[in-house]
């Protein structure tokens, strides 16, 4: 009976992930600066005319959907972290691997570069990633997860740094773009954008899926998953190209936005009830849509007249959490 009973909670919890971001979008396609109903929705995806047929293929769906491809890959990319490092604050935003990312984007706009916004935050992900594994692993060859966090955190710091001072330097109109840009944007969003970020999120979500066996002989610990037949280095090393990679694509269409990878996972996992690696994957990025959708909505109608960038929601959201987290690892004597 209690199997059963865990079976349904855990059925229980997928639902109610699931709908969580099925009414996330839904609100979303409904509310901005004019109301659309379900029923004016329903008859423009049927007939193509209407408010309802502007607002899916227009004003409001590509923004929607970039909103659940940026936070489901951001939200699995959160969770590929801190698995592997075994602790809540591991993700690409407070590690400074998405900084690295807008910053190189930045500096290929500033500089003109015409290189693909997709292979620039790449670049500038994975060298953040290489900053910090060089510099957290200077002395001996393990470090704390801790470690690795706080270097991250300079790194993330030093790469805004610079993407500020570049902005600067550009003119006035750009300037503002990028400002807003690099807070988390999704204003004017087109079906480009989605198309950009599904197809390389299924791309690295096929690769991921690939890895995960290999995720899940890690959590067991290095000398067991070696026993295993796991090889432990190339493993890890890839799950972390990996998970770079998918805060990158994030990165592309939505610039820097925060605290998402980093609330996803933990948020996921709770609600579904999972502790298997690709459950925890699945779920987290089901939630990292979820939060990435609501937070564009807020932002949209918080303020009527103006639309504020996604990542200062996000931030509002997930600062407290932050706290919390800090909080929980001070009286566990973590830091």
């Amino acid at each position: 009976m209690s199997g059963e009973g865990s079976a349904r909670k855990i059925v229980g919890g997928w639902l109610l992930l699931g709908g969580l971001l099925a009414a996330a979008i839904l609100l979303s396609l409904m509310v901005g600066q004019i109301m659309i109903t379900p029923a004016e929705l329903l008859r423009g995806l049927m007939t193509g005319a209407g408010p309802g047929s502007l607002t899916l293929r227009v004003l409001r769906g590509p923004s929607t959907l970039t909103a659940v491809g940026a936070g489901a890959v951001l939200g699995a990319s959160g969770a590929i972290f801190q698995i592997l490092l075994r602790n809540p604050l591991a993700a690409p935003d407070v590690m400074g691997f998405m900084s690295g990312a807008g910053c190189a984007v930045v500096a290929g706009v500033a500089f003109g570069l015409f290189i693909p916004l997709p292979i620039l935050a790449a670049i500038g992900g994975l060298v953040a990633a290489l900053l910090v594994a060089g510099l957290a692993f200077h002395r001996s060859g393990r470090q704390s997860p801790l470690t690795l966090i706080l270097v991250g955190i300079g790194i993330g710091f030093f790469a805004s740094a610079v993407s500020s001072f570049l902005v600067l330097r550009m003119p006035p109109q750009e300037a503002a773009d990028a400002q807003r840009w690099l807070a988390g944007s999704l204003t004017a969003r087109n079906w480009g954008h989605v198309l950009q970020v599904f197809g390389l999120g299924a791309l690295l979500f096929v690769v991921l899926a690939l890895q995960v066996r290999a995720m899940a002989l890690l959590e067991l610990g290095d000398e067991l998953a070696a026993g295993l037949g796991a090889h432990v280095e190339r493993a890890r090393y890839g799950l972390i190209c990996t998970g770079v990679l998918l805060a990158a694509v994030g990165v592309a269409v939505a610039g820097p936005v925060p605290f998402v990878a980093m609330m996803a996972g933990p948020l996921g996992m709770r609600i579904a009830g999972v502790r298997h690696p690709a459950s925890r994957l699945t779920a987290a990025a089901i939630a990292g849509a979820t939060i990435t959708v609501l937070a564009e909505v807020i932002s949209r109608s918080a303020i009527p007249g103006l639309q504020l960038p996604v990542g200062v929601m996000t931030g509002i959201m997930g600062a407290p959490y932050l706290l919390w987290l800090l909080w929980k690892e001070v009286e566990a004597g973590e830091l």
